[in-house]
């Protein structure tokens, strides 16, 4: 009798996060053929998120330390994929704290457990940003240099670097702004949609940012992004070294964002106030225009990402029927 083939394992590191959930979600609909776990930096795991997702595996890691990881050695195996969307994301935060978010946002530890492993066997899809760019320009492409404003976007580019130069099968995802309906687990931070429709709906003078422009992603495009990597890597095998900017198709400042969630719901426009992002302090250096040239993406994977009103028809409709 010819032996089962072995079932392949897919890891989230930082799954109980925004993207992690959605994409948790999606894997979890293949779960006949995949193996899939999520880490989490918590004490526990989001009780909803096990409930929804029960033959989805969670394991407690810390991304700084490494203390974990031999624990999804042991029980889990060696993941073949693994999707790192663990980070320090606030820039305020890592302003604040520079070496904290140096620490988490190169996954060092996670990398050096991959390559313990002394195969070849695992693809490492990691989420990068848009802030990597200086912000002078518009529709960066990949081969652009890098020369970020903020601590947030230089950890981002040391991660970068530190993944090119260690693995030997990598696809580096740099992300614009992710946006969507809420998670199974509702997360902390605020979503820019709801926030946005939240303060609107009040009917208050709101002011936006009008000279800040970035190409805001739906996350349903960002999760098939992932996993038309991940299922290319598990057909094939053949070697990925990828580095792909991943944003929608619209460049849009907050202001047109605002407008559009206004559009959408049918609110007065004139409560929308445009205003210049120097006239705020928010304690952190943000680029002016990193909006993103996605040809590269939709060349490799065929994937067109929609329109930001349509993502926001789709967000708002999510939230509607939940």
């Amino acid at each position: 009798m010819a032996e089962a083939e072995e079932r392949k394992r897919v890891l989230v590191v930082g799954g109980s996060g925004y993207l992690g959930q959605h994409l948790l979600a999606e894997l979890a609909s293949a779960a006949d053929r995949l193996d899939v776990a999520f880490t989490h930096h918590s004490p526990a795991p989001p009780q909803p998120l096990l409930d929804a997702l029960p033959s989805v595996r969670a394991f407690r890691a810390d991304l700084r330390s490494g203390d974990g990881f031999e624990a999804i050695s042991a029980s889990f195996g060696q993941p073949h994929v693994v999707v790192n969307c663990a980070a320090v994301s606030v820039p305020r935060a890592c302003e604040m704290d520079p070496a904290a978010a140096m620490a988490t946002n190169v996954p060092s530890s996670l990398v050096n457990w991959l390559l313990s492993f002394g195969n070849e066997d695992s693809l490492l899809i990691h989420l990068s940003t848009d802030q990597v760019y200086e912000g002078v320009k518009s529709f960066y492409k990949e081969e652009d240099e890098t020369l970020p404003v903020n601590m947030y976007g230089k950890s981002k580019v040391a991660a970068e670097k530190f993944i090119v130069e260690k693995c030997s099968d990598y696809a580096i995802l740099r992300s614009s702004i992710i946006y969507g309906p809420q998670t199974i687990s509702p997360v902390a931070k605020s979503l820019p949609i709801q926030w946005m429709d939240s303060v609107l709906s009040q009917g208050q003078h709101v002011e936006f940012f009008n000279d800040e422009f970035r190409c805001p992603v739906y996350v349903k495009d960002m999760v098939a992004v992932i996993l038309s990597l991940a299922k290319n890597w598990l057909s094939d095998g053949k070697k990925v070294q990828v580095l792909l900017n991943v944003g929608g198709p619209d460049r849009v400042s907050r202001l047109q964002m605002a407008e559009s969630v206004a559009a959408v719901r049918g609110y007065n426009h004139s409560i929308i106030k445009s205003v210049s992002a120097s006239s705020v302090n928010r304690g952190v250096a943000s680029p002016s225009d990193i909006s993103m040239d996605i040809t590269k993406l939709t060349q490799l994977l065929s994937i067109k990402p929609i329109s930001f009103q349509d993502g926001v028809r789709a967000t708002l409709d999510a939230e509607a029927s939940s």
